[in-house]
């Protein structure tokens, strides 16, 4: 049992926040094909999600690029008016922007990990509508700053809260600062669907909007609910215990993605700016329920991740390695180091050979995954100086509710070795 443990694949993703009731849902959800896309667990999410963000309005998606597509296909904005959004983001948030007909301007980043004011001011231009803040792995932005920003420039603020939910700032919570925030619950988010998204405003004119753009989309198809429901199920009853076996999970997990028995996180075509089938959609029933039952243990799941970042603090804080800087009322989607002067692929393989999974796909290029077409998301290389910096160096560390503090210790012991 104990060489067991000592070679138990440790992951960043491959859905990590699922215990074995979420697991037992998805399995029991798949046998219940009457109740995958209309049913009462979307209205219950929604006004759930409501009472704790404190606002009027919530409207659920599919994703949260679905969420965002309706957001600002919902602002009036004219074709090739602009959006600022920080470099070293995710291609989901870009072809958002790309999809509605605007135009993406990035903005480069600071010390914590998301948009620099300072440049933004020098980004702003005529053209420039929209100002897109991130809040990166659970880091709030410098909201007091970016929001005088938006005021004397009549911008409207957008929050992506893909990595915050839970997240306060000056005591009050994360995606209530925006004209519009718009929340992700993917497959390695703070609660997680496998795929679901959420629109939030307070303004009746522009919640109406959304609402008519959600009633005008339909539900995704009945198959691609199937793939969703199962990857809980087959990556936690399969493709990880495999991993422990020469990789062989790996070669798994390809195989079931090409045979279309599970879903990738980022289709290929969004890799190039182009828009899949199943963007924008209503959220699934079955969807829904999962997300709902993932909300319920949302104080608990944050808890921990901060536990395990005492942990990571503790140990870590005497390397030479950079720890970005930390806002008290954060909490995490990943704990981040940043590791000048070394390679990071090779770091990668090296826990690799201890079984180790480090690579979530958020580092090499600004715009995330490193697969992704920089061109086609509009990104002009040297702009962006510090999120081109942060991204050859950063390596994030697991945190989620299956990262015991033995598995916290087995990672830091590594990188202390390194």
């Amino acid at each position: 049992m104990k060489f067991f443990q000592h070679f138990k694949p440790i992951f960043i993703s491959l859905s990590p926040n699922t215990e074995k009731d979420d697991i037992f849902l998805a399995l029991k959800l798949i046998f219940k094909l009457k109740v995958w896309k209309r049913g009462e667990k979307i209205k219950e999410f929604e006004e759930e999600f409501r009472k704790y963000l404190g606002v009027k309005h919530v409207i659920t998606f599919n994703s949260g690029r679905s969420a965002f597509l309706a957001i600002l296909k919902s602002l009036g904005l004219k074709k090739g008016e602009e959006i600022l959004l920080q470099a070293f983001t995710c291609n989901a948030a870009v072809n958002s922007i790309i999809w509605s007909g605007l135009k993406p301007v990035f903005v480069d980043i600071d010390e914590t990990l998301n948009l620099n004011p300072k440049d933004l001011k020098r980004k702003i231009t005529e053209q420039s509508r929209v100002v897109m803040i991130q809040h990166t792995f659970g880091h709030s932005a410098k909201l007091d700053e970016i929001l005088k920003i938006c005021k004397e420039n009549n911008l409207v603020l957008i929050e992506d809260c893909a990595h915050s939910l839970g997240v306060t700032y000056k005591g009050k919570k994360i995606g209530t600062f925006g004209e519009g925030s718009f929340f992700s619950f993917g497959r390695d988010k703070i609660i997680s669907s496998v795929y679901g998204g959420i629109a939030v405003t307070n303004n009746d004119v522009l919640a109406k909007k959304i609402e008519d753009f959600q009633e005008k989309i339909d539900f995704p198809s009945n198959f691609w609910i199937f793939q969703q429901l199962l990857h809980p199920v087959l990556t936690n009853y399969l493709i990880i215990p495999l991993y422990s076996f020469f990789e062989l999970g790996r070669w798994v997990l390809l195989a079931f993605q090409k045979l279309k028995i599970l879903s990738k996180a980022v289709h290929k075509k969004e890799k190039q700016g182009k828009k899949p089938s199943y963007i924008p959609k209503k959220i699934p029933n079955a969807l829904a329920f999962l997300a709902l039952y993932q909300f319920k243990k949302l104080n608990k799941f944050n808890t921990h991740r901060k536990e395990i970042a005492r942990f990571y603090d503790k140990n870590l804080k005497d390397l030479r390695f950079v720890l970005p800087k930390k806002h008290p009322e954060r909490t995490y989607m990943r704990y981040s180091i940043l590791i000048e002067n070394y390679d990071t692929d090779e770091i990668l393989k090296q826990a690799r050979k201890q079984k180790i999974f480090l690579d979530d796909g958020w580092r090499k290029t600004p715009i995330v995954p490193p697969d992704t077409d920089q061109g086609k998301m509009g990104y002009t290389f040297g702009t962006c100086p510090q999120a081109e910096k942060v991204a050859k160096s950063i390596l994030n560390l697991p945190i989620h509710i299956n990262i015991s503090k033995k598995d916290a210790q087995r990672i830091t012991k590594f990188i202390i070795t390194k």
